[in-house]
C-alpha cells in the first residue's frame, strides 16, 4: 500500500464524465501491464480496462465506447477516462499494476458514484 495512489473519483450525474488517475512509485521498475478493476457491493472485483506495455488495450463489454485507458510511461501513471457514465457504473475502482515478474500491486480504491 502506498505504491499506487489513486485519485479522481467522486459523485457525478448520469451522462457525466470523470477521469481516474493512478500513479505508481518509482520502485516499480518493470511494468508489464496496468489496469482498472471495479467492485460492486457484495461482488468480486472485475476487470474494467487493461493496457499492456506495448499499448494493447482490453475493455469490459459494458464500458466499450465509453471508457478509455491510457498510460504515461515517463510518469508511471495510468488514467481511465470515463464518459457517458451510468448509474450501474457506481462502484469502487481499483488501480492494478502487473510487473514483468507477475507481481501484483493494488491501489487503495476510489469511489465512483453516478446518481441524479
Amino acid at each position: 500500500q502506498g505504491q499506487l495512489v489513486e485519485s479522481g473519483g467522486g459523485l457525478v450525474q448520469p451522462g457525466g464524465s470523470l477521469r481516474l488517475s493512478c500513479a505508481a512509485s518509482g520502485s516499480i521498475l518493470s511494468i508489464n501491464a496496468m489496469g482498472w478493476y471495479r467492485q460492486f457491493p457484495g461482488k468480486q472485483r472485475e476487470l474494467v480496462a487493461l493496457i499492456t506495455n506495448s499499448g494493447r488495450t482490453n475493455y469490459a463489454d459494458s464500458v466499450k465506447g465509453r471508457f478509455t485507458i491510457s498510460r504515461d510511461k515517463a510518469k508511471n501513471t495510468v488514467y481511465l477516462q470515463m464518459n457517458s457514465l451510468k448509474p450501474e457504473d457506481t462502484a469502487v475502482y481499483y488501480c492494478n499494476v502487473q510487473s514483468v515478474f507477475l507481481t501484483q500491486y493494488w491501489g487503495q480504491g476510489t469511489q465512483v458514484t453516478v446518481s441524479s
